[in-house]
């Protein structure tokens, strides 16, 4: 799956990039039509902990699923993140093959 990332104001690190590639490529064992993810990366100038925002946009046939998540750490918010997509993907999937 071809995965896009933008970050904003800041530079990502090679680990980070290649621990997004993998949890997103697991998603395709949810659901085998994903297309492609598009990934924001941001930080927010706060006094908070919870200063990274992450935003995933998956494209499927027919359809897009945004999921946004803030969180600590960039790694807890993409887990996070993942996790809500594989359930959104899962449902697609029982509601396609019902239609079928």
């Amino acid at each position: 799956m071809k995965v896009n990332m933008q970050s904003v104001n800041f530079n990502v690190d090679g680990k980070l990039v290649d621990f997004i590639q993998k949890k997103l490529d697991k998603l395709e064992h949810f659901y085998d039509k994903v297309i492609c993810a598009d990934v924001y990366l941001k930080v927010q100038n706060t006094s908070q902990k919870e200063n990274k925002i992450i935003e995933v946009k998956v494209a499927v046939p027919g359809d897009e699923f945004m999921v946004k998540k803030q969180c600590k750490t960039f790694e807890e918010g993409i887990d996070a993140a993942a996790s809500s997509l594989e359930r959104v993907l899962v449902k697609r999937k029982e509601k396609v093959r019902v239609q079928a």
